[in-house]
């Protein structure tokens, strides 16, 4: 399985690392040219407005769109920003590939971040422990997004959309490596 790290800026680096530990090939993604070969891709979280307008700068947003719809494809924190159909502004570059809706920076400024213990479905071995840092909220899905995991106000952290995944949360930030795994599974599950 080789699988491509979105390398702009954010916790790409602790992805690939995550993923190494799991035996999949990593890559950095920095170049539309990187993307050839890939089984699979992570945007990582970061500053998801500095994501897209690099994503611009290296003529990368139309190749990662077309890579998305067809491959798997995981969004963290900012990389469920850039995955998302809205998130109430035009001025920002996204993907617009899952139908989800999602509030950037949703608890408020850094101060606000936080960790917590959550359920999230498909993951064997008890709760997950989430870490939110500036984090985003899905505030609605469209027809075909299954929610994986969300708040006790019902408030989605985790989603998934087909091959698509979708989480608000930072997993590459722990020891923890079930997300990594649920991600894997699915690339490997694609024909």
């Amino acid at each position: 399985m080789k699988v491509g790290v979105l390398a702009l800026q954010g916790a790409f680096i602790e992805h690939i690392k995550a993923l190494r530990e799991l035996g999949a090939e990593a890559v950095e993604v920095r170049l539309p040219e990187h993307l050839d070969g890939l089984d699979a891709l992570i945007i990582p979280g970061g500053e998801s407005t500095t994501i897209g307008k690099l994503a611009v700068t290296y003529g990368l947003i139309e190749p990662l769109r077309e890579f998305a719809q067809s491959k798997p494809t995981w969004g963290t924190c900012a990389g469920m920003i850039f995955l998302a159909k809205d998130i109430g502004i035009d001025r920002q570059p996204i993907l617009g590939v899952m139908d989800i809706t999602v509030n950037r920076n949703a608890f408020g400024r850094q101060i606000d971040s936080f960790e917590a213990d959550l359920p999230i479905k498909g993951l064997e071995g008890g709760d997950f422990h989430t870490i939110f840092i500036r984090a985003p909220i899905a505030t609605a899905v469209g027809e075909g997004v299954e929610v994986l995991g969300a708040l006790d106000d019902g408030r989605v952290i985790a989603a998934r959309q087909g091959h698509l995944l979708a989480t608000a949360f930072h997993p590459e930030l722990t020891a923890d490596r079930r997300v990594h795994q649920l991600f894997l599974r699915l690339a490997e599950d694609r024909p």
